[in-house]
């Protein structure tokens, strides 16, 4: 096992970048790190410079401290490594709770087996759907009034409260030292009312990954999301970040949306996430 330096973590990322879209989340993750934005990581792998598997987890000694901050996630070509990563390695503690985020839920089973083995309890907390936008030119030209594009702006930090109250994984002081932390460190864009409070916006994650996509109620049906998350995609792509979001299963509405934009996904291919001892 390797814990990467910042010059292996530039090395690694490329590599990651020719696995895509399945290695999204980790590449995601260190597109981030090589650019300077903080994080809570420390990303481990099977050997170097040739692996076949890296994990990203969280590190103990980080200055920051972000909601989540057990959650790990990890990319993989040879299952038989990873599974010996997980079992035999010190890259976790099996005894605390902990989530696994982003991964092939091909390795469910895989996962199961570990838990039953260190007779740990495991359950799935959400299957999605992996969307990318792989040429901006495939987002269709929308008709803005003049209006609207006028209130087109980024989310600040007096309006995390706002932001949070939408979240469904925030509400608490936690969520919301979370998405200051996002709103701080990564791009954001959101649509205004008169007043200059926002009523439509779509956020960064720190894996960089597009999300929190949410328009106020009594502003729905304007078409805001749709311009948003245009805007948001061009934009993102400009500045040479990755183009992608996770959509739940059960949520139609926003995969449908991200569908007609131009996004697309591999249908063989769902990411999952899973918690232990919950």
């Amino acid at each position: 096992m390797k814990i990467l330096n910042k010059a292996a973590l530039q090395q690694a990322e490329k590599v990651l970048r020719s696995y895509l879209p399945k290695s999204f989340m980790a590449y995601g993750y260190l597109f981030a790190m090589n650019r300077d934005k903080p994080h809570t990581l420390e990303v481990v792998v099977d050997s170097w410079p040739d692996f076949k598997t890296i994990i990203c987890r969280p590190h103990q000694k980080s200055e920051h401290t972000l909601l989540y901050n057990e959650e790990l996630t990890f990319f993989s070509t040879d299952e038989k490594v990873l599974k010996r990563m997980l079992t035999e390695d010190s890259i976790l503690d099996w005894n605390k709770y902990f989530k696994i985020g982003g991964i092939d839920m091909l390795h469910t089973t895989m996962l199961k087996d570990i838990s039953a083995t260190k007779d740990v309890t495991m359950r799935p907390c959400g299957v999605t759907h992996l969307l990318e936008l792989q040429d901006p030119n495939h987002l269709p030209h929308l008709t803005v009034s003049r209006d609207v594009e006028a209130r087109i702006s980024s989310v600040n930090e007096s309006h995390v409260g706002l932001v949070n109250k939408s979240w469904k994984r925030g509400g608490d002081e936690n969520g919301f030292q979370v998405i200051k932390h996002l709103i701080s460190h990564f791009p954001t864009c959101c649509i205004t009312d008169e007043e200059g409070r926002p009523v439509s916006w779509v956020l960064l994650y720190d894996y960089c990954a597009m999300g929190m996509v949410y328009t106020l109620p009594e502003h729905r049906g304007k078409g805001y999301a749709k311009i948003l998350v245009s805007t948001m995609a061009a934009r993102l792509h400009a500045q040479g970040y990755p183009v992608y979001c996770y959509i739940e299963e059960e949520n139609q509405v926003s995969y449908r949306l991200f569908k007609k934009l131009g996004f697309t996904e591999d249908p063989s291919y769902r990411a999952a996430w899973y918690e232990f001892n919950y």
